[in-house]
């Protein structure tokens, strides 16, 4: 809409850029994925999370937002038509020569913002960790996953494990933003595979990546998860695990503001951070 002011980067000139670099200088970069969601939801609904937690924080903190990456880690999604993945080792250079490019410009404070919730983490802190070290600025990682995890869950009303893949939180989420692309008649539940009450004292072992339901976490290992391992835990619940039948739009408008409002205040926290910035070059 003209005369409406965007706070994406890319839709901004080089010259509206350096305005904004001499009040402020911190970015967000929104990372997603593209991978399955059941039957009900699009490919894109990590990179969704993202998008809409960036939107959101940047309008409370005024900050802008680079071009979002919608490829993430996720080997484990390839069994299903449409997945695309970049390496664990590409994922991190993306990371890297993004934010490099940021810093170069004058952004100080880069906040990595994973709409992959967990499964990125591992080469996205990496960056992060050696982007901080490497250049003095300050680089950090949120993910939606867990930045907002008690207030996530107080409004979720599916139980325990309902906020699995592709489950109540996420398809509220996406019902929010992007209802065109969602079909709830093809919703489904696959709360099965992720609830096993624990005897106190139990160990839990679980396949992939740290559960984002703080009831279902106890003493664990890590498995990592192979596209058959995926494929034989799908079947019957297409893809879903979680409880997706029990989202709503409206929830998923409260969750969003729930990551942002604590996104918005880890930037406030950014900004008093000292930082001493060492001279970098952009990628070549």
């Amino acid at each position: 809409m003209p005369g409406t002011r965007s706070r994406w980067i890319h839709e901004m000139s080089f010259n509206e850029v350096e305005a904004h670099l001499r009040k402020d200088d911190v970015a967000l970069v929104p990372i997603g994925a593209t991978e399955q969601h059941g039957h009900h939801a699009p490919l894109m609904l990590d990179t969704a999370w993202a998008i809409s937690a960036s939107e959101a924080a940047a309008e409370i903190a005024d900050v802008l937002i680079a071009p979002p990456v919608h490829y993430g880690w996720s080997y484990s999604h390839m069994r299903f038509s449409g997945a695309l993945t970049l390496s664990a080792d590409t994922l991190r250079r993306v990371c890297e020569d993004v934010t490099r490019s940021l810093i170069w410009h004058g952004f100080k404070r880069v906040i990595l913002v994973n709409g992959n919730r967990v499964a990125n983490l591992p080469p996205m802190e990496i960056a992060a960790t050696r982007l901080r070290n490497q250049t003095g600025a300050f680089v950090a990682v949120a993910d939606c996953g867990l930045i907002a995890q008690e207030e996530v869950m107080e409004i979720s009303e599916g139980g325990t494990g309902c906020n699995g893949h592709a489950g109540e939180s996420e398809t509220s989420m996406i019902l929010y933003r992007f209802p065109q692309f969602t079909d709830m008649k093809k919703a489904v539940d696959g709360m099965k595979s992720n609830i096993k009450k624990r005897e106190k004292g139990s160990r839990q072992l679980y396949h992939g990546h740290l559960n984002i339901d703080p009831r279902l976490r106890g003493d664990c290992v890590f498995v990592p998860m192979t596209p058959a391992d995926l494929l034989a835990l799908s079947r019957g619940t297409r893809g879903v695990r979680g409880k997706a039948t029990a989202a709503t739009a409206e929830k998923g408008k409260r969750m969003v503001q729930a990551i942002a409002r604590n996104l918005a205040a880890f930037i406030a926290h950014a900004r008093k951070v000292k930082v001493d910035v060492r001279p970098v070059d952009f990628p070549v």
